[in-house]
């Protein structure tokens, strides 16, 4: 699904260059759990921008199911975010005044979704993630854990085919974390969404697939160490 072949990041200008990615290359596949991981600075960030059309490459190409980003207009990169692409933030970014069903249907809402429509998808993703009571709440009435739920809601109200996670359990303690790495873990398995996830937490790391290791810019596979087990742990959490 995933195609990125030798991409460079640079920025500022000759002789002051800051490289933040060297001659990146990977390939991910549908369906496919993959944690990048890697120290604050390591270049994660820049790649997740990249993949999710906020940033171009300096050089080098990168192909999501045979679309060339740095071929895009703006416009065309803007609905490309809106139906390919759903991203989970560190800090969850939700507007602080919209409740919990605004947050999740605003998406929707964007792409074109009629109200109706939204709304049902939002309530039917707040339900499976143990939110359907908190519908009205405002963000600041939910605890950590709650917030990056709908914040997983509001990235999946479209249906996207991959997921760009950066740091989504960064925020929260270790019960929480392991809700959020094992809802992530059963969308890869039962709907096949591709899931790139930055950490620089090696536990979190293990939950995927694959480890890939970022340092200084460039990419390197890492040995897969056993993970924990995970046959839908989240099922079986106390929910709300």
């Amino acid at each position: 699904m995933i195609l990125i072949e030798n991409v460079q990041k640079t920025y500022g200008h000759a002789g002051s260059e800051i490289v933040a990615l060297r001659s990146v290359n990977l390939r991910l596949e549908t369906g496919e759990f993959v944690a990048l991981y890697g120290a604050s600075g390591s270049g994660k960030s820049t790649l997740l921008n990249l993949l999710c059309g906020v940033d171009a490459p300096s050089a080098g190409r990168i192909l999501i199911d045979g679309k060339d980003l740095a071929t895009m207009s703006d416009h065309d990169a803007t609905l490309f975010r809106r139906q390919t692409v759903g991203f989970v933030f560190q800090f969850f970014n939700l507007l602080p005044t919209l409740n919990v069903l605004e947050n999740v249907m605003l998406p929707g809402q964007l792409n074109g979704l009629g109200h109706r429509e939204a709304e049902k998808r939002s309530r039917a993703l707040l339900a499976q993630l143990g939110l359907a009571e908190r519908w009205q709440s405002m963000p600041d009435a939910l605890s950590g854990g709650q917030q990056q739920r709908v914040a997983l809601c509001r990235a999946l109200i479209n249906d996207p085919p991959l997921i760009l996670a950066d740091e989504p359990t960064g925020n929260l303690d270790s019960e929480n974390g392991l809700y959020i790495l094992s809802l992530l873990k059963d969308l890869s398995r039962t709907k096949s969404k591709t899931i790139l996830m930055a950490t620089h937490s090696h536990e979190a790391a293990r939950f995927a697939d694959r480890i890939l290791h970022m340092r200084d810019g460039e990419l390197f596979e890492m040995p897969h160490p056993k993970a924990p087990p995970m046959e839908s742990l989240y099922l079986a959490k106390e929910r709300g």
